[in-house]
């Protein structure tokens, strides 16, 4: 942990409820940020009060809708006054099957999950970043743009990247960096709000384990990561010890870049 690395800042993390978001989000407020968690998620203005600081609030908003990325920032700024770091956390596969066997609504549920949401929340944030004429927005990606039994979701975090460098050369005159984290198998806590509510079915969970093997032997170190291991590459991106860093996508992922 570095000491008061955001003090001063406002953060916004997305899918701070949970896994991967929930870690940063109160990492980051231990580091001094003023952190708003936003989540669809009844409970996360519950993780929020976990920091135990003044400065974190939790938001309830469904960052897979356009309505919902807007008012996220709007609130932002209500009660923070400005935006100064975007962390956009929300995605994560539903399903793992072989692509023949998703059904086509399947395929929109993903796309819409792991790619909307960090394309929504983007455009949202650019008006207030642009207004200040400076700020950090952190993608969170995934090294499974290559891999197998999740192709549609591949297919959304490869969009995530594409994203992540286009929109660092376009807004980078205007003092805005963009870059984006991607991690690969996370071992993390039970969720709360599991991804695919419907359940999966025996067929799916050999079809997950099938994925589960393909990601650990992909690995250097043949296993899944920490969330603590994901949070650091994370924050670093976002803190201003990255100041010169824009447009890049970081695997975090034990040697298996996707």
């Amino acid at each position: 942990m570095m000491a008061q690395r955001f003090e001063g800042k406002v953060m916004v993390v997305t899918g701070a409820a949970q896994g991967i978001g929930r870690g940063v989000a109160l990492r980051a407020a231990a580091e001094g940020a003023k952190v708003l968690f936003v989540d669809r998620a009844a409970f996360v203005p519950e993780v929020a009060a976990e920091a135990h600081c003044a400065d974190t609030a939790g938001f309830v908003a469904d960052m897979e809708t356009y309505d919902g990325a807007a008012a996220t920032m709007a609130y932002a700024v209500e009660k923070f006054g400005r935006i100064d770091i975007l962390i956009n956390g929300v995605g994560g596969a539903i399903r793992m099957r072989p692509y023949a066997e998703f059904e086509p609504a399947q395929i929109d549920a993903e796309i819409r999950r792991s790619l909307m949401p960090t394309l929504y929340a983007c455009h949202a944030v650019l008006p207030h970043m642009l207004a200040q004429g400076r700020g950090t927005i952190v993608n969170i990606s995934s090294n499974a743009t290559r891999g197998i039994r999740r192709v549609p979701y591949s297919a959304a975090k490869g969009g995530v990247n594409a994203m992540t460098q286009c929109l660092a050369m376009e807004y980078g005159e205007h003092g805005i960096r963009v870059v984006a984290a991607a991690p690969g198998g996370t071992e993390a806590p039970p969720r709360r709000v599991p991804r695919n509510a419907a359940g999966d079915s025996e067929q799916e969970k050999r079809w997950m384990a099938e994925a589960t093997r393909q990601v650990t032997e992909s690995t250097f170190f043949k296993r899944y990561g920490t969330i603590e291991e994901q949070i650091a590459p994370i924050l670093f991106l976002a803190s201003d010890e990255a100041a010169y860093i824009t447009g890049a996508v970081l695997p975090v992922s034990g040697g298996d870049n996707g």
